[in-house]
């Protein structure tokens, strides 16, 4: 048995906290089309030339309580969305994963438990934020396995003109994660450690919650060493307690 059910509770607690929240009047809702999947955006661009921001979700409501695939990947948790829509920033993008919102012909249980990180999804994420970025300055924002997007995008892909990352609750090595939660792997996923030379190169700044028991503050620390910024959260967990961080994520 690779998993016991306490364990599958404690790593469910990332798609819980189910709510809905008031999009502001400024934020557009638009459909991405890429070679693969349509994804999910709400945009607020007042300047094209000016430096974007895009947000990119977590893995969403992966797994039920039962430890089972969901049908639909669109997480329960609003907290990116806020952090995003508070942002006065200029040019600021909340980016869904793929299948999450809106279902693709392609997209299946796959693409969101073990290819959740597969080529043809990091394709497709890359491609969207260049439609809306093109050659401007981004900052790309990862919560959880956004996290790893971000980096993967940023890193594996050339194109961008990433000048920052910042992560939260950021699984960065899934191997790792999977090794330390006794879980079956991501087996065809794409895992950022393989391109680690060139991800550490970009500036970045990862938070952790210091209450996470998803992605526990070592995990973080084992992948950046003492590379970037590493800041610990009081009282964070996977999915909650990260209010206090917004004020800083919006001013970068």
């Amino acid at each position: 048995m690779k998993i016991s059910v306490l364990k599958i509770f404690a790593i469910l607690l990332l798609i819980s906290g189910c709510s809905s929240i008031s999009i502001p009047s400024e934020f557009v809702y638009k459909e991405i089309k890429t070679d693969t999947f349509n994804l999910a955006s709400w945009q607020k661009i007042t300047n094209p030339k000016a430096k974007y921001k895009v947000y990119v979700e977590g893995d969403g409501y992966a797994y039920n309580k039962y430890g089972r695939p969901t049908k639909d990947p669109t997480p329960r948790s609003k907290m990116m969305q806020k952090i995003a829509f508070s942002d006065q920033n200029a040019n600021v993008i909340y980016l869904a994963r793929p299948c999450q919102y809106i279902k693709s012909p392609i997209c299946s249980q796959r693409h969101w438990t073990t290819a959740r990180f597969a080529p043809e999804v990091i394709n497709a994420q890359y491609q969207a934020i260049k439609e809306i970025v093109g050659n401007n300055d981004v900052v790309l924002i990862g919560f959880s396995g956004g996290a790893q997007v971000a980096g993967l995008i940023s890193a594996a892909k050339q194109g961008l003109n990433v000048k920052k990352i910042i992560t939260i609750a950021g699984n960065l090595d899934h191997q790792n994660w999977i090794e330390y939660h006794n879980i079956s792997p991501l087996n065809e996923s794409l895992n950022l450690i393989d391109y680690y030379d060139n991800f550490i190169k970009i500036p970045q700044i990862h938070y952790v919650g210091e209450d996470d028991d998803i992605i526990p503050p070592h995990l973080v620390q084992q992948f950046i060493k003492n590379n970037a910024p590493i800041i610990i959260v009081p009282n964070a967990s996977h999915n909650s307690g990260w209010g206090s961080i917004g004020d800083d994520i919006v001013k970068e």
